[in-house]
């Protein structure tokens, strides 16, 4: 019988269509083509400019990125970057240029680059080969001039497709100039927001003492690196004044405010790892470590770092990052073959940090009382946690269905506190019987 009721089921229900799996399933597509059919493998989210972290942000990152690395290989101290009515970009450098015979395959073919072998590029953000090209793919118009000695190559696209291609004498500086205005069909209703750009290219500058960045006509400069990003962001004064340390392949600045909580800036390579990594944590750690060991006391970590506002910048070969938007460092040396990343970070932090309060003894001071008012603090505020409980644990008892004992079961004191019970009743008149007839 239950044979036949199956059969009669199979035959009743419809049968799915079958799918072909050809020749013709398989499709290749091409590096332009890929880019605008997974956009987020490359960009992160695409947004429409009101976050920081959106798309059209990562965009202009990404060409910038490439005018930083002239500068930081001593090629140009000067950026003009230029939006028109928040929607189309142009960044003009003063570098070496796109050498002009690899000038298409450097803007439209992915994995191609002069930053693989680490030579002429050996501690640079983009190493990928990814960066531009995206930029070029996401855009409706895309345009790049490469100046170099006396001539200019200038290529136009159209969402990732060559348009045009000339090349011509120039008398302009060398460099490379570059245009584009991210696709509306992909980026809806995007805008770019000024408060966001200007602190994207300050931080730029922070990083970069001496580079120029000229932004609609307004010139950004910063001659003071980490120490110059610390005064611009804290929202209250520090206690003592920022302490500014710079070694090879690092730099950090640090302060204590007054402020609750603890706050921190962190970049690889000028990359501002919005999401820390394996450098801030090392930054972190080490800090209250050597803190902790120059006072010689048994502080806790949150006591030393409560108030803390810091900010570290390193240089890395070959970083590795979590994802193609770099916010986050997932590398663990400094270079293929070289230390640790936390070990570099600490034994810097532990020498320099350490002589800084030994040669000034006012700053450690004020430090030394900040931390020991914190530890105040969150003993003061356990105790009032603590007592709160206790208060809140008898107000429950105060109901007017609960009729309280004088001896709890929870009165360590008490010999007699195993000899406490608990009695539930239905209705008010059983349990006034028994609270009459109980010890």
């Amino acid at each position: 019988m239950s044979e036949i009721n199956i059969e009669n089921q199979e035959q009743q229900e419809p049968q799915e269509p079958q799918v072909q799996y050809t020749d013709e399933s398989i499709r290749h597509l091409s590096d332009m083509e890929h880019i605008r059919t997974r956009p987020g493998m490359y960009i992160g989210r695409l947004g429409d400019g009101s976050l920081p972290e959106d798309g059209i942000y990562v965009l202009l990152k990404e060409v910038v990125d490439n005018s930083i690395d002239e500068f930081r290989m001593n090629q140009g101290k000067r950026i003009e970057v230029d939006i028109d009515e928040h929607l189309r970009v142009s960044v003009r450098d003063y570098g070496r240029g796109i050498p002009q015979g690899k000038l298409v395959e450097a803007v439209s073919m992915l994995n191609t680059g002069g930053k693989y072998d680490s030579k002429a590029f050996k501690k640079s953000v983009g190493l990928n080969g990814v960066g531009i090209k995206a930029v070029n793919a996401l855009s409706l118009n895309f345009e790049v001039k490469s100046y170099r000695d006396g001539k200019v190559r200038a290529l136009t696209f159209e969402r990732g497709e060559l348009k045009t291609d000339v090349t011509e004498d120039t008398t302009d500086e060398n460099g490379t100039y570059i245009y584009f205005e991210p696709d509306a069909k992909l980026f809806k209703n995007y805008s770019f927001h000024d408060d966001i750009i200007e602190t994207m290219l300050r931080n730029y500058t922070y990083l970069n003492t001496g580079l120029a960045i000229m932004y609609n006509g307004r010139r950004i400069l910063s001659r003071n690196g980490l120490k110059d990003l610390l005064n611009d962001t804290m929202t209250t004064d520090g206690l003592y004044p920022i302490v500014h340390l710079k070694g090879e392949d690092i730099e950090i600045a640090f302060t204590h405010t007054g402020q609750y909580g603890e706050e921190y800036h962190s970049f690889v390579n000028g990359q501002h790892t919005t999401q820390g990594g394996t450098h801030q944590s090392a930054f972190k750690e080490h800090l209250a470590k050597t803190i902790k060991e120059f006072f010689n006391k048994n502080f806790e970590y949150t006591d030393i770092r409560n108030g803390l506002v810091g900010a570290i910048a390193i240089n890395v070969e070959e970083p590795m990052f979590e994802s193609q938007t770099k916010i986050k460092l997932g590398s663990q040396t400094m270079s293929p073959d070289g230390v640790t990343v936390n070990k570099y970070v600490g034994d810097f932090i532990k020498t320099e940090v350490d002589n800084f309060l030994h040669r000034n003894a006012d700053v450690a001071e004020v430090m030394l009382q900040k931390i020991q008012s914190s530890e105040k603090e969150r003993k003061a505020m356990a105790g009032v946690t603590k007592l709160a409980r206790e208060r809140a644990k008898k107000a429950n008892l105060h109901n007017r269905k609960l009729r309280d004992c004088r001896i709890h079961f929870s009165d360590v004191k008490d010999d007699r506190k195993e000899e406490s019970a608990i009695f539930i009743t239905e209705g008010d008149s059983a349990s006034g019987s028994i609270t009459k007839s109980r010890d």
